[in-house]
């Protein structure tokens, strides 16, 4: 018999989803039968699997130890070379500057430097996280950019402040702006609503006036900085996240963000690439402000956060607008 004692971090869920986590290449049908079973129980006593488990229950897993360790399989933590640039940090986030090139987070078997992995090993080097401590929670980010995107991700050291953010983003209260140049001159600031299509196949998609069977909704405002010898510094608010929501609606309207080598125009990319090296669009999460962050978070409501760009941003900003 195995005795697990929850902690902190794996508190306030469903007993079910615990054990998928703790005991991640076991079955669903498996837990489903120990549990009915009575081979796993909570406090000593009878569990379901919907039952909720919070900080100081027990949980008995009256199974043999090498069942227990087969079905924990090896949880390896991969070591990132890659130190997050951060802008800001207390004891519940880490709000990280990301830039273009680089993963939101791991993406297959094969490892690729990305934003989760360098803050799990920054936050295990600092000795915020310990992994064999923890049963289940990982720090994690609450959003994601494109790997050619730059700008802020924010990162969860614990599984109330995930929660938390998550929660906030999903209701709309957390305010994302990204900077864009694009070829074209814009005058007036202006918002777009439409729906959103993906291909799969292509990792592509489309932007329509028109709500289709498996469309999204898309919702973004724009707002002019600075329009000059035919080309636009926009501030970008987003409504809706959605992939590629930003590129993909420009480009619809006729006004391209260059370097994006999917929505772009080619021969523009081209210039930008001889003339600067510019080898990915020219976006930038650059502005985070925190709002509908309830509890233990509530301290950050209102706070703004600001991302640099790299410097090749700033030197093309400056020569075009200058």
């Amino acid at each position: 018999m195995r005795e697990i004692r929850v902690g902190k971090n794996d508190s306030n869920q469903r007993l079910d989803r615990f054990l998928k986590k703790y005991m991640d290449e076991a079955g669903t049908g498996f837990i489903y039968k120990m549990l009915r079973k009575k081979n796993i129980k909570v406090n000593e006593s009878k569990a379901s699997p919907e039952m909720m488990i919070f900080e100081g229950d027990t949980i008995q897993l009256y199974l043999s130890d090498e069942t227990i360790d087969k079905f924990i399989g090896t949880k390896e933590v991969r070591k990132s070379k890659l130190a997050p640039r951060i802008i800001y940090e207390d004891e519940n986030l880490v709000l990280i500057n990301k830039p273009a090139g680089i993963l939101s987070h791991g993406a297959g078997e094969e490892f690729e430097e990305n934003i989760v992995d360098s803050l799990i090993t920054y936050l295990i080097q600092k000795g915020d996280y310990i992994p064999r401590i923890e049963k289940t929670f990982s720090p994690s980010i609450c959003n994601r950019l494109d790997r050619n995107t730059s700008g802020v991700i924010i990162g969860a050291k614990n599984s109330e402040a995930l929660r938390l953010v998550n929660k906030a983003i999903k209701e709309g209260s957390v305010r994302k702006y990204y900077k864009t140049i694009v070829k074209g001159t814009i005058k007036e600031d202006f918002e777009h609503k439409g729906f959103l299509i993906k291909d799969e196949d292509r990792n592509l998609v489309d932007i329509s006036d028109k709500q289709g069977e498996r469309s999204k909704d898309v919702y973004t405002k724009f707002r002019v900085i600075m329009s000059k010898g035919g080309y636009s510094l926009l501030e970008v608010e987003l409504i809706t996240g959605r992939t590629h929501q930003i590129r993909s609606t420009l480009q619809t309207m006729g006004y391209p963000v260059i370097g994006d080598r999917k929505y772009g125009n080619s021969v523009v990319n081209d210039e930008f690439r001889k003339k600067y090296g510019l080898e990915n669009q020219w976006l930038h999460g650059y502005r985070i402000v925190l709002n509908g962050l309830e509890e233990k978070l509530d301290y950050l409501n209102s706070r703004e956060f600001i991302a640099e760009p790299d410097q090749l941003y700033v030197k093309i900003e400056q020569e075009l607008f200058r």
